[in-house]
Order: structure tokens, then sequence, then C-alpha cells
């Protein structure tokens, strides 16, 4: 088990992918803050409609994979549609749109 870090935390989530774009999370820009405090993660993320029907199966991969992999007893997941989610430019243009 790795130790509990913020640059530990961001490479788990590099490895959740979104369902519906295969593409992870964090380069998606789906999380907009992260904060690491003794053995609690709190993330504010966004999904890429509010309606998003993956939401509650991502937010429980995230979960779980942080506890999986850090053993992390406290992850709290707060969702935010302020500001509506906009993909990041250079994934845009590496996507080709």
């Amino acid at each position: 088990m790795k130790k509990l870090s913020k640059e530990n935390v961001i490479e788990i989530l590099k490895t959740i992918k979104d369902p519906e774009i295969f593409i992870d999370i964090w380069t998606m820009g789906l999380i907009y803050d992260l904060n690491v405090e003794k053995d609690k993660v709190k993330i504010l993320m966004t999904y890429t409609t509010p309606f998003c029907p993956w939401g509650p199966q991502l937010n429980q991969e995230i979960i779980e994979t942080l506890k999986e992999k850090l053993g992390i007893k406290n992850v709290d997941i707060e969702l935010t549609f302020d500001p509506p989610y906009q993909m990041p430019a250079d994934l845009r243009a590496s996507l080709g749109i």
C-alpha cells in the first residue's frame, strides 16, 4: 500500500476512466479540487453533464479504488456543476475537437 499523499491520490485518479469517453477523470478535468488530510480525502468534482447516467458508478469506483490502493478510510466526494464542465483545451486539441 502506498503512502497517502496528494500526488499518490492523483496517480490513482489517473487510472479511473470515464465510462463513456474512456479517458481518465484527472486528464478530463472532472476533478476541480483535492484535499488530503491524515486518512481523509475530499474531492470536489463534476460530471460531463448534470444528468450523467454513470455518475453514481464513477463515484463508487473512485471511493473503492482509493480505499483499496491507499487504505483510505474516509473519501468524501462533493459534486458541483458551477462552473459547468468544459473539456480542457489541450484535451480537445488532442482529440481533434
